[in-house]
């Protein structure tokens, strides 16, 4: 494939070091620099991993990129290094090509690509057709940013089976092949602390759908603006979904899920018999079920599937009930539009959780829907941004409970949560921010959330 070739690899981290294994393995002689801005010292578990290939260099730390990218037949970009870098530019200018490993599995993979994105959701979504066609008694694979890496399926995929693939506006964005089913969710305004604006961003999304051919289905979102104008740059057979109104898939209507791609009209069922919390969460359900459908599940899985589906961790997660209290792990939410569809979920008593780092978010929505629920009894601010949130707070009128800061440790903010709970009530760490001020990452989040809630049953 890659035989002799001199290899450039932008960030080591699990995408890359899946395609370093792929590349060593079928790339006979191949020479690969791997580039990362980390100190070797973060770096080493991942190094670790790749003592066992010969002809591997580093170049790390601060000065990673001094010595430039002229000298190599390829590069290779982690999702996490940005697409318009001045190195990767002028490497490109000179004729070397860029690539990606989403990009070399798109030009690999013999199976139909079912791919999955948006601003949020894609984790759900993509994992939820994935399970209605293994309950159809189909192959499946999950994989992307969620279940396996990709590269590593290629060797077992067949002709016949599924791939279902999270995509990030980082991977999409230089994608030069679409998949066969491209599903487009709510897209909004989000990384604008890597891409350069709102535009570019959507630029990226556009990605999923731009190079479809008529034999190609794309499935839309038909209630946001931004997704529905991607409907105008595919030439694929394009399918909807919706939670508010009837159209060609799936969508609700008087409580009731229901799908129709034709003449048809199919009830799959109640939305209060579903497991999966809050009302966004019907946006994956209708996208799910449409593009499941699409890709041969039978009506019989669609239904099983969707009424036993519990969602992701870390995403509005029942995590445990303490003397009555229900604790929901919704770290996964970076952003203020989760944090709203998070409190939208909620009718009871609820105690949140916000604030974390820098996203580039704005926060004026978030504080008008803090100021008008009234089931929104105490506020937790934490992190960088708990001055940003405060501000929008008052902005939108005040806010008429408690409200809660200079928390430094996740031990102090569950205690302190509780204590302000009754029987009845909800806490709900929804924080609409990043998480780096605090924690590692939002897994880390919310997993240090799980360990404190455990602790109040000592």
């Amino acid at each position: 494939m890659l035989a002799n070739q001199s290899i450039a690899i932008l960030g080591l981290g699990l995408e890359t070091l899946d395609l370093i294994f792929y590349l060593k393995t079928h790339s006979p002689g191949c020479q690969i620099t791997v580039f990362d801005q980390k100190p070797k010292s973060e770096l080493q578990s991942a190094i670790n991993q790749l003592k066992k290939f010969k002809q591997i260099n580093y170049s790390l730390g601060e000065s990673y990129l001094n010595r430039g990218l002229l000298s190599f037949d390829i590069i290779f970009r982690s999702p996490g290094v940005h697409r318009l870098h001045p190195a990767i530019l002028q490497a490109e200018k000179k004729g070397i090509k860029v690539s990606s490993a989403t990009k070399l599995f798109f030009d690999l993979c013999l199976s139909p690509i079912i791919a999955v994105t948006g601003t949020k959701g894609k984790g759900t979504t993509t994992t939820l057709i994935g399970q209605i066609l293994k309950a159809s008694g189909k192959t499946a694979h999950i994989a992307g940013n969620i279940g396996k890496p990709t590269l590593q399926l290629l060797d077992k995929l067949k002709p016949e089976d599924s791939v279902c693939l999270e995509l990030s506006s980082f991977q999409l964005q230089d994608l030069d092949k679409s998949p066969h089913i491209a599903v487009v969710l709510n897209i909004t305004s989000e990384h604008l602390d890597v891409h350069q604006h709102t535009q570019e961003y959507r630029q990226a999304k556009e990605n999923i759908v731009a190079h479809q051919t008529p034999k190609d289905l794309a499935v839309i979102n038909a209630d946001y603006p931004t997704s529905k104008s991607l409907a105008k740059k595919t030439q694929a057979q394009v399918y909807w979904f919706s939670r508010q109104k009837p159209v060609k898939g799936g969508y609700v209507k008087d409580n009731q899920i229901i799908l129709k791609l034709n003449q048809s009209k199919e009830i799959i069922g109640p939305t209060h018999k579903l497991l999966l919390r809050g009302r966004h969460n019907w946006e994956n359900i209708t996208a799910a079920i449409t593009a499941a459908k699409l890709a041969g599940a039978s009506l019989k899985a669609i239904k099983q599937a969707v009424f036993s589906f519990k969602g992701l961790e870390h995403r509005l997660e029942l995590v445990d009930q303490v003397k009555g209290v229900k604790f929901y792990n919704d770290s996964f939410s970076t952003t203020p539009e989760t944090a709203i569809a998070a409190l939208k979920s909620f009718t009871e008593p609820t105690i949140m959780i916000l604030g974390g780092s820098h996203k580039g978010s704005d926060y004026t929505q978030l504080g008008q829907e803090i100021v008008k629920r009234k089931n929104l009894k105490t506020l937790i601010l934490i992190g960088d941004m708990a001055k940003a949130i405060s501000q929008a707070i008052k902005q939108a009128g005040g806010f008429s409970g408690q409200i809660i800061k200079d928390l430094t440790t996740m031990s102090q903010i569950v205690t302190t949560a509780f204590q302000s709970a009754q029987s009845g009530d909800v806490i709900l760490l929804s924080p609409a921010c990043a998480s780096f001020d605090m924690f590692n990452n939002y897994k880390d989040r919310g997993k240090q959330f799980k360990q404190n809630i455990k602790k109040l049953h000592a």
